[in-house]
């Protein structure tokens, strides 16, 4: 019997594609459907695409009951003998998705270019830490985790749509650590909230426990990540995360009074009618009520407002430059008691610390670091001072000149967070 065999184009000058198309003996000359064969069957014939050609070559074979010609092999090879004598370029015709049709990887990717940040906790402070993230495009990758899992997953779906508008090209989420792995830096901002008129020191031995919870497979998961601590109270936190982790100090970071300096400079900003960016100040310590004002030290244009007025920051000033101070303390009670909770500007705050540590910037931010050794401090203690930020994490402190007010409330700040951290059970 003599098949017909069809003539198509080809395109491909990668391929060498048989097809088989299978006709019984004695049977119309009618086309019929073609079948991939793997093992001899009632051939009809076979038609061999070559790279030289852009046609499919007609080979003619004659078949008997269920086997092929004696002469198939002979036929075969001399179609085109010097190509699909190549193996490598030589394969059988299977079904490809659109993205292999469209896409040919040339190399592979550089994993450890890879920038990958975990943000653990996607709570209001949470997904503001994640959004403040992905706006300056910091991460190649963010990674949501938490243990509501349809919340997880709405507000992954949630930032995923809107893809377009940002640089990050991958989200993702899920409950098991492993999703987190290699991450460069993680965001802790998982822990219980705090309550309207609550310290952030009531908050402790509640998130004590959730810290024990996920540090450890963050560490098992990530082991080289820098964890970066937001939730409160945040230096006795990152303290119980040190000591959990097994990381180096250097690597285990505090949010600290970061957001509390912006606070200060913006009101003092208010006050002056001059934007914040020219208006420098520092608060240290506890990033909470006994934080420490360095009055000493705020200046607009490098002229101190110290030198200005002598009494500036304290009680007898009459400009009540103190009730600045105050109103930092007050300010999250004050957003707490009219919203619920705070987000947006310690999401901004965390987004400045992570673009210093993953752009190696080196910028000095006022975070809360180990200060054992540090001003008179003799235990091991967590409290915020100006630290420079890059690869390593805090890799360098400034030394800065506390007048003896301020090194006194500096001291009386880590009295009241080590009578507290004594305490703690973990």
């Amino acid at each position: 019997m003599h098949p017909r065999l069809a003539h198509s184009l080809g395109q491909s000058r990668n391929l060498c594609i048989i097809s088989l198309i299978w006709t019984a003996p004695h049977s119309s000359p009618a086309w019929r459907s073609p079948r991939a064969c793997a093992c001899w069957g009632k051939w009809g014939g076979a038609c061999v695409l070559t790279q030289e050609s852009r046609a499919w070559e007609r080979v003619r074979l004659e078949t008997g009951e269920g086997q092929p010609s004696p002469g198939f092999a002979l036929q075969l090879s001399l179609v085109y003998f010097s190509v699909v004598t190549s193996v490598s370029s030589f394969k059988v015709l299977q079904m490809s998705t659109v993205k292999e049709q469209l896409i040919e990887k040339l190399i592979e990717d550089d994993k450890d270019s890879h920038c990958k940040i975990t943000v653990v906790g996607i709570g209001a402070v949470g997904m503001a830490c994640a959004i403040s993230i992905l706006l300056k495009d910091l991460a190649d990758e963010l990674v949501l985790i938490d243990v509501a899992s349809d919340k997880l997953k709405g507000e992954m779906m949630d930032l995923q749509h809107g893809s377009l508008f940002f640089s990050t090209s991958k989200i993702t989420s899920g409950k098991d650590y492993s999703v987190s792995a290699n991450s460069k830096i993680v965001i802790v901002t998982a822990g219980a909230r705090q309550q309207e008129g609550e310290t952030r020191l009531a908050l402790v031995q509640r998130n004590v426990a959730i810290m024990k919870s996920i540090i450890p497979p963050i560490v098992r998961c990530s082991p080289d990540c820098k964890i970066l601590v937001v939730s409160n109270p945040v230096d006795i936190l990152t303290y119980v995360v040190w000591k959990i982790s097994g990381l180096p100090a250097t690597c285990v970071i505090g949010s600290g009074c970061n957001l509390d300096s912006a606070r200060f400079r913006y009101l003092i900003g208010e006050k002056l009618g001059i934007h914040p960016t020219s208006c420098h100040g520092w608060i240290i310590g506890e990033h909470g009520d006994s934080s420490v004002p360095l009055w000493s030290g705020v200046n607009v244009a490098g002229v101190a407002l110290k030198t200005l007025d002598p009494k500036l920051g304290t009680d007898s000033d009459k400009e009540n430059w103190k009730n600045i101070h105050q109103q930092v303390i007050q300010s999250a009670y004050e957003i707490i008691k009219l919203k619920g909770y705070t987000s947006w500007a310690i999401g901004l705050s965390v987004m400045d610390l992570v673009g210093s540590i993953l752009k190696n910037l080196r910028r000095v931010h006022p975070v809360s670091t180990m200060v054992k050794g540090l001003y008179g401090i003799k235990e091991e203690l967590f409290l915020s001072i100006p630290c420079v930020l890059g690869w390593n994490g805090v890799s360098d402190v400034v030394k800065i000149n506390l007048n003896p007010e301020e090194e006194a409330l500096f001291k009386k700040s880590a009295e009241t967070l080590l009578n507290i951290q004594k305490d703690l059970k973990f």
